[in-house]
């Protein structure tokens, strides 16, 4: 583990600059920022997850861990309770280091970290502690990709695979859904600096080693954002890269408020999205929705 990230991660913490919001709050003091984090890790629940992408979980499950609060304010966020609400329990990195060593010996095949940018500087210290007692599966970071490039970096021999989405391509959408009008370039420069980190997804014997798998939630009635993602991927990064095309949306939170997202994604939106992919090249990744596990792009 670098001591330089070690100390990079909790000098953020006295002036927060960790994601593109740069609230600047002092949150060793216990001050809170967009977020609602203070310097101490909220964990609401530590599990084998068997639902993620087929390398990631695997045939035993993916050692998911994930942490209270968030960044975005996603009207439709179907983990309100606990990214808007922040239900979770406080723990220390001691316990959280267990976390990680105990799921590793229940068979996890990787650490999945869920939204755990606001909390890096206790991250990566449970993770040098954990790997000091014998951690040695591979560590996901799994994220809404609002993040900044610099933190990213930061992250280099201490994240083995990254999982962020790419949701919005449009500043417009970005600040009516989500409340982060700057989600599209802030999200392209960081997806671009997890490649140029850990490059594409490696696998062995069908698990994930490395590399990056950008996710794609479908929206109702936004489809245009679908191929305006789908476009820059193919475009600006490579089509050898590792696409998750989700479907599973359902309302939940506030999107009942918003008409046009208060529905279920239609099969002809989902078979568009799938015929983007190809009109694209992207054929690396997996199609999932709500009815079946994800499934190989054709």
């Amino acid at each position: 583990m670098k001591q330089g990230a070690l100390d990079f991660f909790r000098s953020q913490m006295a002036s927060c600059e960790l994601c593109p919001r740069r609230c600047g709050v002092d949150r060793l003091a216990g001050e809170v920022g967009f977020c609602g984090a203070t310097a101490e890790p909220k964990v609401a629940s530590h599990c084998l997850h068997v639902g993620e992408e087929p390398p990631i979980s695997g045939t035993r499950g993916s050692g998911t861990i994930f942490f209270s609060h968030c960044n975005m304010a996603c009207v439709y966020c179907q983990n309100y309770p606990i990214s808007q609400m922040g239900h979770g329990n406080t723990v220390t990195t001691d316990v959280l280091a267990g976390m990680m060593v105990a799921l590793q010996t229940r068979g996890a095949h990787n650490i999945n970290l869920v939204t755990p940018t606001h909390f890096l500087s206790p991250i990566v210290e449970a993770i040098t502690k954990a790997r000091a007692n014998g951690l040695a599966v591979p560590i996901v970071y799994n994220t809404s990709g609002y993040e900044r490039p610099e933190v990213i970096g930061m992250l280099d021999g201490i994240v083995q695979i990254f999982l962020p989405d790419m949701r919005y391509a449009t500043a417009d959408a970005a600040a009516r859904y989500s409340g982060a009008p700057d989600y599209p370039d802030s999200n392209r420069e960081a997806v671009s600096a997890m490649l140029s980190l850990v490059g594409h997804l490696r696998c062995q014997d069908g698990l994930a080693l490395s590399g990056v798998v950008i996710r794609h939630l479908l929206l109702p009635s936004l489809l245009e954002e679908t191929r305006q993602v789908l476009a820059f991927i193919s475009d600006r990064l490579s089509r050898e890269t590792a696409i998750s095309l989700m479907s599973q949306y359902f309302p939940a939170n506030r999107a009942h408020l918003f008409p046009e997202l208060d529905r279920k994604v239609t099969e002809e939106e989902r078979n568009a999205a799938v015929a983007l992919l190809e009109e694209f090249g992207l054929d690396n990744g997996w199609v999932q929705d709500s009815d079946a596990p994800a499934s190989p792009v054709a």
